[in-house]
């Protein structure tokens, strides 16, 4: 436990200090990982972690419990002091290796009444490492998270960890939700983040900021410079948003 406190910690500050604009800790090294709730375990880990980056950096920190435990990630939000969290299935269904994948938001956004804490949700459309049931396109996903599923923002991807995002399917979930914040969350490196940055409202990088550019490796210091230099070339005026909602 002590390790991955101190990994942790270690690449949290130095995305800070790159001048990266939040920070999401996940469980991203516990594969295989479980379909629906994880093990308490996991829970109090994930809680003792993110309190410990919050209290570390002051960019704002989001959570994601990997595959889709929206309510352990609500719960450590609030016992840590998060802003955000990631949910990869937020309504619907998805066909992932850990089989059917099921969004649950009655349940994550009442939940978060309860709760009484203002954490925004960050919703995947189509997720990575999953397949849609047939007929559902992306359109269609994007207006149900948005509109029914009632998120804060929506994410889109590449099919896998690392993998760009198809400016078609980009641009399908804009236009069928215009009023949405929409950020592309995979695949985004140094050299597309300039054009990411023109047809999307932000972005979450992993991949392109890790040490050989392997997902996992820890975060290189210098490739996380180098990405926010190249971001903010795209546009030196604006600052960058905020996570929806935080």
């Amino acid at each position: 436990m002590e390790a991955v406190l101190e990994r942790a910690l270690r690449d949290a500050s130095a995305l800070e200090d790159a001048g990266l604009d939040g920070v999401l800790v996940e469980n991203f090294g516990d594969v295989p990982f479980h379909g629906g709730a994880v093990p308490p375990e996991t829970v109090a880990a994930l809680a003792r972690v993110t309190a410990a980056v919050v209290e570390a950096v002051d960019v704002p920190v989001g959570v994601n419990v990997l595959r889709n435990d929206a309510r352990a990630a609500l719960g450590v939000a609030v016992a840590a002091g998060a802003r955000f969290i990631r949910v990869n299935v937020h309504t619907g269904i998805m066909w992932t290796d850990q089989g059917a994948v099921e969004g649950a938001a009655a349940e994550t956004l009442r939940t978060r009444a309860a709760l009484g804490h203002p954490v925004a949700i960050l919703a995947d459309v189509l997720v990575k490492h999953a397949t849609p049931p047939p007929g559902l396109e992306a359109a269609a996903d994007a207006r149900d998270a948005w509109h029914r599923g009632l998120a804060d923002g929506l994410l889109v991807t590449g099919a896998a960890t690392g993998h760009p995002t198809d400016d078609a399917l980009l641009a399908q979930v804009r236009e069928a939700v215009p009023d949405a914040p929409v950020w592309v969350a995979s695949g985004v490196t140094v050299e597309t983040v300039r054009a990411t940055l023109e047809q999307a409202d932000g972005a979450i990088v992993g991949t392109d900021l890790t040490r050989g550019g392997a997902a996992g490796s820890g975060v290189d210091p210098q490739r996380a410079k180098a990405l926010v230099e190249a971001a903010r070339a795209s546009s030196p005026d604006a600052p960058s948003p905020p996570p929806p909602g935080g």
